[in-house]
């Protein structure tokens, strides 16, 4: 083969080059400037160009490229390749450029599915978010924590945009219909949260009113000192259930409210600080008197334990108040001794009480007479080694000397 020849064309004389293209030769060109050498390799150079795009094709087909695009370039090259300057194997080209068609119809079905599956995908997913903000408007406006509620619906807004803006385009009638729901869902709500905090509003202005009130009528008690302790109760019952009137406000009135009280409280401290001082010495006498009255607690002669308690309970009134703190010691001790006494004196009743005597001399005779029985059928069955009869027999008799003891009690 010559220089001006290859496999696939030739260069002639005058410097025209030519291909052998389908069974036949066509020209393609002239390298005047140039040996034949060059002329052929300048052509083969432009083949191996068009041998490039193709195999870059193929490349992308297998690599998932757009099917769209794919076809268009396909259809380009195949124009192209029909009268292409270039020395080569230019038939083996379309063959290759040929098989891509099929590759992009396939392309075309699995891209058409994902687009397809993709489109659902984010149809489900508008719906979701559509569906989430329909349920905060449904919500009794009263039971709904607004912070949360304001803070899932502004989330939901920006999943909204940012799906719109990232994800897969959608129908245009169902996006339209799907943006109308979630708009006026998004109303409903903004419209419960005016009229929810507009009536909180109103309610706060109400409780604000009739807490300061509470607090006019709280710091009028002062003059009262002490005195004015059972109706500042009152008026705290009455602040318990006014109701809220915000955290600023609330906290606000309360410390007024509160100081008043503390008033009148240490207007108490002090009074009862001059009191205890002042009965400290009736304390005294009074811890006396119960040291003098502790012996009742186990005295057995009921008269003199009364009258010795008679006489300690005339001086215990004489002796006057007592500290505060200390009443309910003292009382409780006397309390003790008191309830001694008056048991000693009941227990004596019970023992002299005519007909209660009758009823229980005639009961114990009847708990005597049953017991001597039981114990001749013990040793009637003791004899005849009855165990069963004996265990019976011991049991009846051992309640009934129960019975028998609490009786003569």
């Amino acid at each position: 083969m010559s220089a001006n020849e290859s496999t696939w064309g030739r260069v002639d004389e005058t410097g025209t080059v030519y291909v052998t293209d389908r069974g036949a030769e066509r020209a393609v060109g002239q390298y005047p400037d140039g040996s034949p050498e060059e002329a052929l390799a300048y052509f083969t150079r432009k083949y191996t160009e068009l041998e490039g795009q193709v195999r870059l094709l193929e490349q992308r087909a297998r690599a998932g490229a757009p099917a769209a695009d794919v076809a268009k370039t396909v259809t380009a090259l195949t124009e192209a390749l029909e009268t292409a300057a270039a020395v080569g194997d230019l038939e083996a080209l379309r063959t290759r450029v040929a098989a891509l068609s099929t590759t992009v119809e396939k392309l075309t079905e699995a891209q058409q599915a994902e687009a397809a599956a993709a489109t659902e995908a984010a149809i489900a997913e508008r719906i979701a978010i559509v569906e989430a903000a329909e349920a905060l408007a449904a919500k009794d406006p009263q039971s709904i924590q607004w912070k949360k509620a304001t803070a899932d619906l502004d989330a939901l807004f920006t999943r909204w945009k940012d799906h719109q803006q990232n994800g897969p385009r959608i129908p245009k009638k169902q996006a339209d219909d799907l943006w109308k729901r979630f708009r006026a869902a998004r109303s409903t709500v903004d419209g419960h949260r005016r009229s929810y905090f507009a009536g909180l509003d109103a309610e706060h202005k109400e409780v604000r009113s009739r807490k300061q009130a509470l607090v006019e009528k709280a710091l009028a008690l002062a003059p009262q000192g002490p005195a004015g302790i059972p109706a500042y109760r009152r008026l705290l019952d009455e602040w318990k259930t006014a109701g809220r009137a915000g955290k600023k406000i609330d906290d606000a009135l309360w410390e007024q409210f509160k100081a008043a009280g503390d008033a009148l409280y240490a207007a108490k401290a002090e009074v009862d600080a001059r009191e205890n001082e002042e009965y400290a010495g009736n304390l005294q006498v009074k811890l006396a008197l119960l040291d003098e009255a502790a012996p009742l607690l186990t005295a057995t002669d009921r008269v003199q334990a009364r009258n010795t308690l008679s006489s300690i309970q005339r001086r215990w009134e004489a002796a006057g108040k007592v500290p505060r703190d200390q009443v309910r010691v003292v009382e409780d001790r006397l309390r003790q001794i008191e309830l001694a006494v008056k048991k000693l004196e009941e227990d004596h009743w019970n023992r002299t009480d005519p007909e209660k005597k009758a009823r229980s001399e005639g009961l114990a005779a009847q708990l005597e007479q049953a017991i001597a029985g039981l114990e001749a059928d013990l040793a009637a069955a003791t004899a005849a080694k009855d165990a069963r009869k004996i265990t019976e027999i011991t049991e009846a008799l051992e309640a009934r000397r129960a019975w028998l003891g609490a009786v003569d009690r």
